[in-house]
């Protein structure tokens, strides 16, 4: 029974700490932060690399999503039923972490200043 307590409390241990995210000091840092948040933390990057994206965002309207109980107009301006698209430009900036030999270096993606991935690149350099 002992044992069976301890291998739960690593489960805990191992699971206690969101997967995909970076600490700084005391702090984690993970995907949904924000860009200055990030650098209050951590500190300066030792590689920061910008560029846009433009990408397409869709918007598909059915009239099963509307009440149930609401009247179908067939002269109506908004076409139920069709997919309109767009283009938006999204400013994607990347910054690299190295903390040294002891620990990975950390590659960060931030979409227009907020914290989508963060991923390991190996022991770091330094």
């Amino acid at each position: 029974m002992r044992e069976l307590h301890g291998f739960v409390f690593l489960l805990c241990l191992l699971f206690s700490q969101p997967s995909l995210a970076l600490r700084c000091g005391s702090w984690v840092v993970e995907p949904g932060d924000f860009k200055q948040d990030v650098y209050d933390v951590c500190g300066e990057p030792d590689s920061m690399e910008s560029h846009y994206e433009t990408r397409i965002a869709g918007n598909y309207a059915d009239f099963t999503q509307h009440h149930r109980g609401a009247r179908r107009y067939s002269g109506g301006a908004f076409n139920y039923g069709q997919e309109h698209y767009r283009e938006i430009e999204v400013l994607v900036e990347e910054w690299i972490y190295d903390f040294g030999r002891s620990r990975l270096r950390q590659h960060l993606r931030f979409e227009n200043g907020q914290l989508k991935e963060v991923k390991d690149l190996g022991r770091g350099r330094r």
